[in-house]
């Protein structure tokens, strides 16, 4: 199965965000229940290997995105009523299309096309015929129509994307901001545009007023995510993982959570739009990590070295647990690789055991290599649908009963035995969270910090979903009651001489 990435213009892709990874376009049913609100009906409206992204609303009941067929990326038309996708709305061999829009008063849509011939420009679609024509010459990123005339678009501008404002009628165009990001919406009930500043190093949602080129701080993003809509003038909602939050303006909180997906399949939400009537909700999200892991361990065991240094990204980073650098880069991967698959008649990985958390995926793993059995785990970080680091763990610690120490301090841990809980660490303990970044030494420390917080979280109690045991190292899936809020992470502890020696966290 391949990766779904297309080189189509990829420079151009890159630079303003469209990688082709491969991700899904969802679709809910959005009501209001006492000021908040709520999804329901979902549906993958996509449903398709590969690239679909960069939904908007045509109407309250059908939905215009990008979609990936025949290795190029067209135009498709999803309608609501009928459950099913009425038509492709372009097929340009020339080129591929993204960012569709309605075109206010015409029965046509906008869409920028990545022609293979270099040129990357805003083109006018006929909603029957599809017939095109180009609406200007600029290299547009991202736009939104203020109204049938007035167009605002981020346009690429060396390392980064300025905001114009363009007149179609008058033939005139402004810059009105530097380094944008690439969410415009029209703020509803108004006549203003918001969009995100990227000046500093916290990002600003802004609005716009195109006619006189006034812009304003409406608030923070929340963390650094550029994808919002408005649910009406004073609501935004944006995606941060699996979560959606929203924000009210007209209050003090601050962004809260509308519904966090436990799905694997809902990673990295993005590209949020709502339907004019604020009925319907779609977002874009990435495929779950662990099918990119599996994708290269299939390609591994197939000795396919395009497919497998196909699913890392281009600056991969390859180490050894904790953080002792192997190699970087995907083409000395792919050096490495070749290598051993000349050298190494036959070689296999069995997947035994899985821990998914987020982004980052555990594997345990039984290998074959001309006949040696071994045994390691693999730490793989995912990020834009390409595996960014992979870190091996190997049993090659001093050999010892790990789990037994590690379960005795769980089950302290759950009684709040804070003197039970330190007998089980080392006198020079050291907390770290994943690779390498230290937070506690000493058992001291140890007893004073866990000391309080068992004192202060009477609901206390950490279950283990998962566990996978490796020389000296016990890796615990946890899942924690704290205060009456759910959390999840992972623990690596390193046992040395019965006592627990290093604690290494992923959250």
């Amino acid at each position: 199965m391949t990766r779904g990435f297309f080189l189509i213009c990829s420079l151009l892709v890159s630079a303003l965000g469209w990688a082709q990874t491969d991700t899904e376009v969802y679709l809910f049913d959005l009501k209001v229940k006492n000021g908040k609100p709520t999804l329901s009906n979902p549906k993958n409206i996509s449903n398709n290997p590969g690239y679909d992204n960069q939904p908007s609303f045509w109407d309250d009941d059908s939905v215009l995105f990008a979609s990936t067929r025949q290795d190029q990326t067209d135009i498709l038309q999803f309608n609501v009523n009928e459950g099913s996708t009425s038509s492709w709305l372009t097929y340009t061999t020339a080129g591929s299309e993204y960012s569709p829009l309605r075109i206010p008063g015409k029965n046509a849509i906008s869409a920028i096309r990545l022609d293979l011939d270099g040129l990357q420009r805003l083109y006018e679609y006929d909603f029957e015929t599809s017939e095109s024509t180009p609406i200007t010459n600029l290299k547009i990123g991202y736009h939104v129509w203020f109204n049938d005339h007035i167009l605002v678009a981020t346009v690429l501008m060396e390392n980064r994307m300025d905001l114009k404002v363009m007149d179609l009628e008058k033939g005139t165009q402004k810059t009105v901001h530097q380094n944008v990001g690439r969410s415009l919406h029209k703020i509803p009930s108004t006549d203003l545009i918001s969009f995100i500043s990227k000046r500093n190093n916290t990002w600003e949602i802004m609005s716009l007023d195109p006619k006189t080129g006034e812009s304003k701080k409406i608030t923070n993003t929340y963390a650094q995510e550029e994808d919002i809509c408005w649910l009406d003038e004073n609501t935004i909602i944006t995606g941060a993982g699996k979560k959606l939050l929203t924000k009210t303006l007209d209050s003090d909180t601050d962004w809260e959570i509308i519904i966090e997906f436990p799905q694997e399949e809902i990673n990295n939400i993005s590209r949020i739009a709502i339907s004019p009537n604020s009925k319907r909700l779609a977002f874009v999200a990435e495929e779950s990590p662990a099918k990119i892991i599996q994708k290269q361990v299939k390609a591994f065991n197939s000795r396919d070295l395009d497919g497998f240094v196909a699913c890392f990204s281009e600056n991969v980073l390859v180490q050894r647990f904790p953080n002792e650098k192997m190699y970087q880069g995907n083409s000395t991967m792919r050096d490495n690789y070749e290598r051993f698959f000349e050298n190494v008649k036959s070689s296999s990985v069995e997947v035994v055991n899985r821990i998914i958390l987020g982004n980052t995926i555990l594997d345990e793993e039984e290998t074959k290599v001309d006949g040696r059995d071994g045994h390691q785990v693999a730490i793989y970080q995912v990020e834009n649908g390409l595996i960014a680091s992979m870190t091996f763990v190997f049993p090659d610690g001093p050999l010892t009963d790990a789990e037994s120490i590690v379960q005795e301090q769980l089950e302290a841990y759950n009684n709040r035995d804070i003197e039970a809980f330190t007998d089980t660490y080392a006198n020079t303990i050291e907390l770290y969270n994943f690779p390498q970044s230290l937070n506690l030494k000493g058992k001291s420390k140890l007893a004073q910090r866990y000391g309080s917080f068992f004192e202060n979280t009477p609901d206390l109690h950490c279950e283990i979903q998962n566990r996978i045991v490796i020389g000296n190292k016990v890796i615990d899936h946890e899942s924690l009651t704290i205060n009456g809020m759910l959390v999840k992470a992972i623990a690596i502890y390193e046992v040395e001489n019965g006592e627990i020696a290093k604690v290494t966290f992923i959250k």
